[in-house]
């Protein structure tokens, strides 16, 4: 950033600030979307957030860096959202099993979650600039850290992802939060504290790195589209999972997931297509259902997996189509 730059832009000139802020636009949005679970949500934040700074850029005194002043503008806009929505875990709780399905091994906290496309992520770099950063980016994007995100107050959240994820000191923290170090660092002891007890721990989250893996999720999407639930659950860990964020009803190990799958319907008459793509640095598939009147396949939602070695541990099932212009994948299939 030069002065004459920011000075331009000052002075309204729009070529000037885009060039200010694109570079920190990307990054802004997986900000929003760890603290918020959404990737709709955090690309309408990333707008107000420009949208203010461009309002409020003559406010600017430059005692902190740009990107500084634009990740305080994100963060209290992200907060100011989570206060404001209530949250939609709200509306799913107490919410049953799907029609004919089994108890479900353990009923979870309902979190409101989507995932995210990598594409989404390219071009960032590996760990924040910040010197205290403890994560490397695509962890802190991994379906495991941003679920245990969601599960805690929302100021927890942002001192977390400030401080662990991009490496901003405590004194930084508390100027962005309109807080106190001591307050700061209370907050980041019991979000640790919870990423650590979270349900889901960080573990083999990352794409396919090998011949073998690859095979395996080949193996996966030939038995999921022909409906068998038993070479489905054999390339499974004998403790996996499957979740569907928002919905609290989780199903632990081989027979309770084999007993959980035969009762969908997608499953028993196949009729399901699934086509291959990327979220939260994980392997995942988009999947459609076979309408024969219409002669397309409609989309039902994308499953994120999560690997263990050359088993799957985690299925992730999410049932909001309307992530998938995200992903550059259409609503429907020719049939």
């Amino acid at each position: 950033m030069t002065d004459a730059t920011l000075e331009r832009a000052r002075a309204g000139d729009e070529e000037a600030f885009r060039a200010l802020t694109d570079p920190h636009r990307r990054e802004l949005q997986v900000h929003c979307y760890r603290i918020l679970g959404s990737v709709q949500d955090a690309e309408d934040l990333v707008q107000e957030t420009l949208l203010a700074a461009w309002r409020g850029l003559a406010e600017f005194e430059g005692r902190a860096s740009l990107r500084a002043w634009l990740y305080r503008i994100a963060t209290n806009r992200c907060l100011n959202a989570l206060r404001d929505s209530g949250r939609r875990p709200q509306d799913v709780i107490g919410s049953n099993p799907p029609a004919g399905a089994p108890e479900p091994t353990r009923w979870g906290e309902p979190i409101w979650l989507q995932p995210y496309p990598d594409s989404l992520l390219e071009g960032l770099p590996d760990r924040a600039e910040g010197p205290d950063a403890r994560y490397e980016t695509k962890e802190a994007v991994g379906l495991a850290f941003v679920s245990g995100l969601q599960r805690m107050p929302p100021q927890q959240r942002a001192v977390l992802v400030l401080r662990d994820v991009l490496g901003y000191r405590a004194a930084e923290v508390a100027a962005m939060l309109d807080s106190t170090e001591a307050a700061v660092n209370s907050a980041l002891q019991r979000a640790r504290a919870g990423i650590e007890t979270a349900p889901e721990r960080p573990e083999g989250g990352a794409l396919p790195d090998s011949p073998a893996q690859r095979a395996l999720l080949s193996d996966f999407a030939e038995a999921f589209e022909r409906g068998d639930v038993d070479a489905l659950v054999a390339l499974m860990t004998e403790d996996a999972w499957i979740r569907m964020p928002p919905q609290p009803h989780e199903y632990r190990g081989r027979a309770a997931i084999a007993e959980f799958l035969r009762t969908r319907a997608p499953i028993r008459g196949g009729g399901v297509r699934l086509v291959p793509t990327r979220a939260n640095g994980q392997p995942a598939f988009a999947y459609y259902l076979d309408d024969p009147n219409a002669g397309v396949a409609h989309a039902d939602g994308v499953f994120v997996l999560t690997l263990r070695g050359e088993e799957i541990s985690a299925i992730t099932r999410f049932g909001d189509t309307g992530v998938l212009p995200y992903f550059g994948l259409p609503r429907t299939l020719p049939g």
